[in-house]
């Protein structure tokens, strides 16, 4: 079991990691007088006798009206500004539940349970929640941050395959953006790593954990250096938005990082050979991997309603070199348009 912080001032809070992390549970919750529980219903509970709302994850969720039938849930549950919601799932019923811990009585505790590995490495953590309009992923939403995160391994047993496969889009995204070590570990065990060993899978999750959680900590509302996580969302979250949530977003989030890593070579910000070893390192995780059909021209159009939007430009954060990225980057639309058509065409 490893323990990460997330030193924000007056609010720091741990995650935890590990086989059977979720045992630590009641002690965690059992501070609130009363709590509840919003999980998705294809994963086993946590040892917690609490009144519980069960949803399908995935981004389908992440709606007002499901979110009314939350907030509908915590006050049927009698959840009071000393109470709890403890939410167990994926990303997208953490983004969902973390926004609804911060409406219910202007914010209570939220405890995040992430059952995904891609919720267990990034959106588990720092604060960010939301749901989806019809055209824009994550367009409302709060920064509530967690009191705390238990990213019991476990859970990554029963996780469908091409779920657990997806989410290397975003542990690669750490290693390209921010970690160049990662990226030589995560060469050297992929077979380990794509058989789920928890032995080799653990440093793995505590790396990018600790990596997040430093950028959180420096940066809590994405106003400078966090702008670093979003490598490969600009592409991605236009994928995304132009499928109807149809894509895995860890594969759309490799397909970004493949458009982004050739606007950033086309623009002579990194070399072509980052391209090549990215593309292997992706290629080596069977990512991208397939994706919903979608034109080119939807996707540059959802990528124009993102929050990343600034004075009416698409700000990007491009790779300069394995390890290190820029953020607040401006890019010409020729070569972004033949960047995702040529991601886009495979």
């Amino acid at each position: 079991m490893v323990e990460v912080e997330v030193p924000l001032p007056g609010r720091a809070y741990r995650v935890v990691v590990g086989a059977g992390a979720v045992a630590g549970l009641p002690e965690l919750v059992g501070r609130h007088p009363r709590a509840a529980m919003l999980m998705d219903r294809a994963v086993a509970p946590p040892p917690l006798d609490l009144p519980a709302l069960k949803l399908a994850g995935g981004e389908k969720s992440k709606t007002i009206g499901t979110l009314k039938r939350v907030l509908d849930f915590m006050e049927k549950s009698g959840l009071g500004r000393d109470g709890a919601l403890v939410v167990v799932g994926g990303g997208s019923l953490g983004d969902l539940g973390g926004l609804a811990a911060s409406l219910w009585q202007r914010g209570i505790a939220c405890y995040q349970v992430p059952t995904t590995l891609l919720a267990m490495v990034d959106s588990s953590i720092g604060g960010k929640t939301g749901i989806n309009t019809g055209k824009a992923k994550n367009a409302v939403g709060t920064f509530w941050q967690p009191r705390a995160v238990v990213a019991d391994l476990d859970y990554l047993r029963c996780l469908p395959e091409d779920e657990f496969r997806a989410a290397f889009g975003e542990v690669v995204k750490y290693g390209v953006a921010m970690d160049a070590p990662l990226t030589r570990l995560l060469r050297r065990d992929r077979e380990k790593l794509l058989a789920r060993d928890l032995e080799a899978l653990e440093p793995v999750v505590v790396r990018c954990v600790r990596a997040k959680a430093g950028v959180v900590a420096e940066d809590e509302r994405d106003e400078g250096r966090r702008a670093l996580l979003n490598y490969g969302h600009t592409v991605g979250h236009g994928i995304e938005a132009a499928s109807d949530f149809r894509a895995l977003h860890g594969r759309a989030v490799a397909a970004g990082m493949r458009a982004a890593a050739r606007v950033a070579a086309w623009s002579a910000v990194c070399s072509p050979n980052l391209v090549r070893r990215q593309d292997e390192l992706l290629f080596g995780f069977g990512l991208p991997g397939p994706l919903p059909p979608v034109a080119p021209s939807k996707v540059l159009a959802a990528m124009r309603r993102d929050k990343k939007v600034r004075g009416g430009e698409v700000e990007w954060v491009l790779p300069a070199q394995m390890g290190r990225a820029l953020t607040r980057r401006r890019a010409d639309h020729e070569l972004v348009r033949r960047a995702v058509r040529e991601v886009l065409a495979g």
